[in-house]
């Protein structure tokens, strides 16, 4: 299929009107097809490409337009250029070995002296004239005020979200949901999931357009002054039984926010009055794929089994451990407590626990003494099942 289709039948998703003809006035001003992205490398808006040349779409133009980003790669090469301190047009030459195949030019789109976006085009030759490239300079000059506009916004909205979540009950909660409802529109009787993030290390709280689905995202402090920031997310969601924009989101955000990131989904409702109790769901479920590798990287509140009760309990993860488990827990008997959290996790079969451990039945045996031994639990008891139990999962957290 010719190029030329191809451009025209993608989806133009979540590209306001406004972004849309200003780019349309950008390609129709110097005669080539525009693309508008954030300052992030997001993509917001393109122009219809007119052309059956295979050549003018090269690997980095297709990412940008089918993922709807930029590489971190491609963004340092980019930047090599010095356009996030340009405030005129930037002409960049093709590199093949960097997926480049065409020449760019770039128009740096600024409010107040801040780069907030750019304008990318395929160089031609002869290439746009310096009078149309300053005709297409000022139109960049409008989409900057109307970044401007949008970023404060999402400031806005980020604040009101945040003051939801942070908010206590009572008086306080009513006033924080009402601002967030004006704020939010139509949107806020909708079907949602809230996302945490944790920790999170980046520096800001990313834009609500670089995350698909997102309604709002705002930084959240745990209680006490070591706890981590975390990044809350409220994704709007067509069902609630497909979880897949909330998961899709928590990914993306898990990815930004450095190493050792987790990331945890509440169950789905609507409207935003439990908003709270979302949090509290999302934050249990980030906290148990944080100490359940099995959950993944990122866990669903209806997934985390024992986990939902374990993670609403006072000092779970911080208070020393049962005085009967202590001893257990130290470095001398790691392998010990693995054998212990097995075995239960197994409802206590023995053949069942050896295979999972690779043991013969006979060491198993032994084991499960020594555990006695050392924790003062009878293992034939559900009491003392239950507790040892509590002890090791609470431990992970």
């Amino acid at each position: 299929m010719c190029m030329k289709r191809w451009w025209e039948g993608c989806e133009n998703g979540g590209v306001t009107g406004d972004y849309q003809e200003l780019v349309d006035e950008i390609s129709a001003l110097l005669g080539a097809p525009a693309t508008l992205e954030n300052r992030d490398f997001g993509l917001v808006a393109f122009g219809a490409h007119d052309s059956d040349d295979d050549t003018a779409m090269d690997p980095v133009r297709t990412r940008s337009i089918l993922t709807r980003r930029s590489t971190p790669a491609v963004r340092a090469w980019f930047e090599g250029f010095g356009i996030t301190r340009a405030t005129g047009p930037v002409r960049i030459p093709a590199a093949p070995e960097a997926g480049v195949f065409r020449d760019r030019v770039c128009l740096p789109v600024r409010h107040r002296g801040v780069v907030l976006g750019y304008v990318w085009l395929l160089d031609t030759d002869p290439g746009p004239t310096d009078e149309q490239l300053t005709a297409a300079m000022e139109v960049a000059a409008r989409i900057g005020a109307l970044l401007a506009d949008e970023a404060r916004a999402g400031a806005d909205l980020s604040r009101e979200f945040g003051a939801v979540l942070a908010a206590g009950p009572g008086r306080q909660h009513d006033t924080a949901v009402a601002a967030l409802r004006e704020a939010l529109g139509q949107d806020a009787e909708g079907l949602h999931a809230v996302v945490c993030v944790t920790p999170w290390g980046a520096d800001d709280t990313p834009s609500v357009r670089g995350v698909a689905s997102a309604a709002a995202l705002a930084t959240v402090s745990a209680p006490g002054a070591a706890g981590p920031v975390s990044l809350a997310a409220l994704i709007r969601l067509r069902s609630a039984d497909r979880l897949d924009p909330a998961t899709s989101a928590a990914d993306r955000l898990r990815t930004s926010a450095g190493p050792g990131a987790t990331g945890g989904i509440a169950a789905p409702r609507r409207g935003l009055d439990a908003l709270p109790v979302s949090w509290r769901e999302a934050v249990a479920s980030a906290r148990a794929a944080r100490a359940e590798t099995r959950l993944g990287p990122v866990a669903r509140w209806s997934a985390i089994g024992p986990y939902r009760l374990l993670t609403a309990l006072p000092g779970t993860g911080s208070d020393p451990a049962d005085p009967a488990v202590a001893s257990l827990l130290t470095p001398l008997h790691k392998e010990l407590a693995h054998t212990a959290e097995v075995f239960l996790d197994c409802a206590g079969q023995a053949s069942r626990t050896a295979g999972e451990l690779g043991i013969h039945r006979q060491t198993l045996y032994y084991r499960l003494s020594r555990i006695e031994q050392i924790t003062g639990l009878d293992l034939g008891d559900g009491e003392d099942r239950l507790l040892l139990h509590m002890a090791l999962k609470g431990a992970r957290l």
